[in-house]
């Protein structure tokens, strides 16, 4: 057998040369591409310039985090959408991991009603487009709910009405940002305090109540001492619209609710196969411990479960971030509907496309990291 057969026997040399060959090929479609994009670009004889991110907008955005107004640059606006597309991937993934998390353990309970009623939803949501339940849940929050004046009060201070969802709102001061950092420390001091309680076979009120005493007590008598009051605004009905506190449009309503609904349906079969992945011989060992239903599913079944969980819940954390851009079909002012105003303004398609695909590409490759991170951890746990 010659030299070269005997190298094309190791594993590690087929695998370098069809990696090798793989990229070398994708190398190959990204130079095409690029090359037949410039000669197009050329002979209609525009030019790729991201200057035109310097100039000044002049339309309308809607609600923001940046305080983006008509008159500040394009790429001001273009982060603005950008805030608003990473607040509805935050507050979506963290919702539909509370919703999916209830829903697998309804589909698993001994409870017949709540089990039909979990797989209904599941199975409803699954097998129907998010556009359609993105724009059923739009015209269910500026159609079906009431006007300002009969909005419903979900809580003291917080009302839901056809013009979004408004709440209370803390003016921000120099005590909260301390007051948070002792928190993070406190918080930090408690976790290491409860470990030691823990080895050395403490007493309940030393594994649990002095760690949480020192979490909550540090950044309280903290602020206490700064002598700062709170100040805050609490919405309230003026005319025909409610002034005061932190209002939220309908569209972010209907948004996350259809992102939430919708993601969770999926999510909730991976968390339940995760659950079921479990061996049984583990279950009834805690439940001959005397263990509760809830003890064992905290203690047992989850810290087991998430290792089959977290690889393909990554996979739906990154299509809820993808999904959110469907937003520009109610006109919530995402960071794909500021491409859009853009485009017509300006006529530069293909800088604004670039830098959505740019983005995209962004958010999901840091959501995966982050996620792999957690996956590692859990791997190092497991030993």
């Amino acid at each position: 057998m010659s030299g070269l057969a005997t190298l094309w026997l190791r594993p590690g040399v087929r695998a370098a040369v069809w990696q090798a060959l793989a990229a070398a090929a994708v190398l190959a479609a990204l130079l095409w591409v690029a090359g037949n994009i410039a000669g197009n670009v050329a002979r209609r004889g525009l030019d790729i310039d991201f200057g035109f991110l310097a100039g000044r907008a002049s339309f309308e955005f809607g609600e923001n985090l940046i305080g983006y107004r008509p008159g500040d640059t394009f790429l001001t606006a273009f982060l603005a959408g950008l805030a608003n597309t990473v607040l509805v991937a935050v507050l979506g993934i963290v919702l539909t991991t509370m919703v999916a998390t209830l829903l697998a353990l309804a589909r698993l309970s001994r409870n017949r009603l709540l089990s039909r009623l979990a797989w209904i939803w599941i199975e409803a949501v699954r097998n129907t487009p998010l556009l359609l339940q993105l724009l059923f849940w739009h015209q269910l929050t500026i159609r079906t709910l009431p006007a300002p004046r009969q909005a419903w009060e979900l809580l003291p201070g917080t009302f839901l009405s056809n013009r979004g969802l408004v709440f209370p709102a803390l003016y921000w001061q120099p005590a909260m940002g301390l007051a948070l950092a002792a928190l993070a420390v406190a918080i930090l001091a408690a976790v290491m305090l409860r470990r030691l309680a823990l080895a050395r076979g403490d007493g309940p009120a030393l594994r649990t109540g002095a760690p949480l005493l020192l979490a909550l007590g540090a950044p309280a008598v903290l602020f206490a001492a700064a002598a700062e009051p709170l100040h805050g605004s609490v919405p309230a009905l003026r005319g025909f619209n409610f002034q005061g506190g932190i209002a939220v449009s309908p569209e972010f309503v209907a948004l996350l609710l259809a992102l939430v609904v919708y993601q969770a349906g999926f999510m909730a079969e991976t968390i339940r196969s995760g659950i079921l992945g479990v061996p049984k011989g583990q279950v009834e060992a805690a439940a001959s411990l005397g263990l509760s239903r809830l003890q064992q599913l905290r203690r047992v079944v989850f810290p087991q479960a998430l290792w089959i969980i977290v690889p393909p819940v990554t996979s739906q954390y990154l299509s809820l971030t993808k999904n959110s851009s469907l937003a520009v079909a109610i006109g919530y002012p995402d960071l794909v509907r500021v491409s859009q105003v853009t485009i017509a303004d300006t006529g530069r398609a293909i800088e604004c496309i670039t830098i959505l695909l740019l983005v995209y590409l962004s958010l999901s490759l840091f959501t995966a990291f982050l996620m792999n991170l957690y996956n590692r951890y859990l791997m190092r746990r497991r030993g």
